[in-house]
């Protein structure tokens, strides 16, 4: 079995930094290197990041200068892949693995339509409250990531990528039906992220009992439940509760990407959450006023940023 000894990573945001933190931290840094466009990489080159204060260094590429890798981990915003495809066309090579943490459920098959399906591994990362602004990274807990396969063929990648989180110590979980899995995790970002940038707040402040917030909140995880069903995924209002679980343990005062988008005036994802919802909504006649409420109010809010909006990482 084919041991990952390199690890390319593209997105240097929260999740990135996570991961290649913790890939130092058990490896070393020499196992890690951060591929960029070349504007990016003119940009981010010099800086010295940090991690809950500590200061690291980490080995910054452009593009064109990247090597194939054995695995490569795909850590940007919804609004970044489109380029980003562009950007990884170096780093995959003929045996690379390719996991994304992004949120949502297509960006697995967007990238497997391009390099090929039998490289993915579906992966969803959970249960971080991990923040990014600018260099700096802080986090109290580091979560969890859930892999898994349809393609039963690709049963002996999904162990060589296992083996690597081991080596790692990277905590994970083997989902056996991850498709489930993605759809529990796409509920409860359409509500907390959404809901966090909306109404400019933090994990506690969404789920405060009987609150506008929470009742948002959880609406919007709802709707996403009808459509799951529609879809043919057995989502019930026991997945929500163990979600709405799971965000309690996390940091109370802090925000998920979307609530971060809106202090650092970024473009959100909110295509990807509420943009979803309503389209598919549309396709199954399913009623979804919660989430369209919010992404009007996230249109508004971002067009309240002017004209200096750039897109982030």
């Amino acid at each position: 079995m084919k041991k990952i000894e390199t690890v390319n990573i593209v997105g240097m945001g929260a999740l990135g930094m996570l991961y290649g933190n913790m890939i130092r931290e058990s490896l070393g840094t020499e196992h890690i290197t951060y591929v960029m466009d070349e504007k990016r990489y003119e940009r981010y080159k010099d800086d010295e990041n940090s991690v809950n204060g500590v200061p690291v260094r980490f080995s910054k590429v452009k593009a064109a200068a990247a090597k194939p890798c054995d695995l490569l981990l795909v850590a940007v915003k919804y609004t970044g892949l489109k380029d980003t495809l562009d950007v990884m066309e170096t780093s995959v090579g003929e045996d690379t693995i390719i996991i994304s943490v992004m949120n949502g459920i297509s960006s697995e098959e967007i990238i497997g339509a391009r390099y090929g399906a039998d490289k993915v591994i579906y992966a969803i990362a959970q249960g971080m409250d991990a923040m990014h602004f600018g260099a700096r990274l802080q986090y109290t807990k580091s979560g969890e990531l859930c892999v898994g396969i349809t393609d039963p063929g690709m049963a002996e990648k999904l162990q060589c990528l296992t083996a690597f989180f081991d080596r790692a110590n990277i905590a994970y979980t083997v989902e056996k039906d991850i498709r489930r899995r993605m759809w529990g995790k796409f509920m409860v970002n359409v509500g907390i992220n959404q809901t966090c940038m909306v109404y400019n707040t933090c994990y506690a402040g969404a789920m405060k009992e009987n609150s506008q917030e929470a009742v948002t909140l959880v609406g919007a995880m709802r709707e996403v439940i009808l459509l799951a069903n529609a879809e043919g995924v057995a989502l019930t209002e026991d997945d929500l509760e163990t979600y709405i679980g799971i965000l309690k343990t996390l940091s109370p005062d802090a925000t998920p990407s979307m609530g971060q988008d809106r202090i650092n005036r970024r473009p959100s994802e909110v295509e990807m959450f509420a943009g979803t919802v309503i389209e598919m909504a549309k396709k199954h006649g399913i009623r979804v006023p919660a989430n369209e409420f919010l992404y009007r109010r996230v249109k508004e809010i971002e067009a309240e940023y002017g004209s200096d909006k750039q897109e982030s990482e």
